[in-house]
């Protein structure tokens, strides 16, 4: 019998998509270094499907944004029932970090994170300047996972998408992102002249997005008729599988992004001054990041360079 063997071990990563796909190497060195343990993740319903996907946990609980007094209770008599000997908290937020409170008046169990008074405090003054994956790896090191974490890893993560009878070759474009955030992104008709240039090029252009991106991805579509638009059709799982048949996908620093590098597709990602690529770009085996202090800066030139491999997409090169 192993000593993690009967051991109870929780993972906290309630999401959003970027965050989440950039934990799926700390979430395998978790289960590996607790390979006997019973492993479970808070999150929420969003990300409960692939989490179990995964193969990293043993259950998956959805609950972890909960609501009123009434959700408040029921999530701490969870907790405090759950017999965990260790929790790693790889949200790291006000709220995750409450949820060390919510074990009061004891016994707490061992916690990774910032949460005050905790055992296993990632004790970096500097953690806010890290990167994303470098930070969580220092945090898992200080709490004795001293093994190399792997790189964000969907190869599991897979779908049949024939239903979509996209015609070959063809690119993802990943126009939208969170609304409240519009510095993030890139103005929708710069978008769809490189859908033009990608059509005229022989290149189906593809368009992802959840369904409140519907206005800027009817924009771009209307912009260039052979222009497929899957916005709101597309789980996670499929946009992992189209981002392996790919070409190349351009998009803006939204988390649709991070699963399309994951998945190994060559990207270009389009970032302002509203986030900070030293901090959450995207990872991947052939990610590029392009970078202006105010996107409707950025040529249209500037981010289709490169999008496919020895092809131009300049405006000479699509006879314009």
């Amino acid at each position: 019998m192993t000593a993690d063997s009967g051991l109870r071990i929780l993972v906290v990563k309630l999401g959003a998509l970027g965050d989440f796909v950039q934990a799926l190497g700390p979430f395998a060195a978790v289960r590996r270094h607790h390979s006997e343990a019973h492993v479970t993740l808070l999150t929420t319903e969003a990300f409960a499907g692939m989490a179990g996907a995964s193969g990293d946990f043993d259950e998956v609980w959805s609950n972890g944004r909960p609501q009123g007094v009434g959700g408040w209770l029921a999530l701490r008599r969870r907790l405090r029932g759950g017999d965990f000997r260790r929790v790693y908290d790889l949200q790291t937020s006000g709220r995750s970090s409450f949820y060390f409170r919510l074990f009061w008046p004891g016994p707490y169990p061992e916690w990774s994170g910032i949460a005050g008074g905790c055992s296993h405090p990632h004790a970096n003054p500097r953690r806010d300047h890290m990167h994303t994956i470098e930070r969580q790896a220092e945090q898992l090191r200080m709490a004795g996972i001293a093994d190399e974490i792997p790189p964000p890893d969907v190869s599991w993560l897979r779908a049949d998408t024939s239903s979509f009878a996209l015609p070959a070759p063809y690119a993802l474009l990943v126009p939208g992102g969170a609304a409240h955030r519009p510095g993030k992104r890139w103005p929708a008709e710069r978008y769809g002249e490189v859908a033009r240039r990608l059509a005229a090029a022989g290149v189906t252009p593809v368009l992802v997005g959840g369904a409140e991106d519907r206005e800027v991805l009817g924009a771009v579509a209307a912009a260039c008729s052979e222009a497929r638009d899957l916005g709101g059709r597309t789980t996670f799982a499929d946009i992992a599988a189209l981002a392996r048949g790919a070409l190349s996908a351009l998009g803006n620093d939204t988390g649709p992004m991070h699963l399309i590098a994951a998945a190994g597709c060559r990207c270009v990602v389009l970032f302002s001054a509203a986030s900070d690529p030293a901090l959450c770009a995207q990872r991947g085996p052939e990610v590029t990041i392009v970078r202006k202090q105010r996107l409707n800066e950025l040529s249209v030139d500037e981010a289709a360079r490169g999008l496919i491999p020895d092809m131009a997409l300049d405006s000479q090169a699509a006879g314009r």
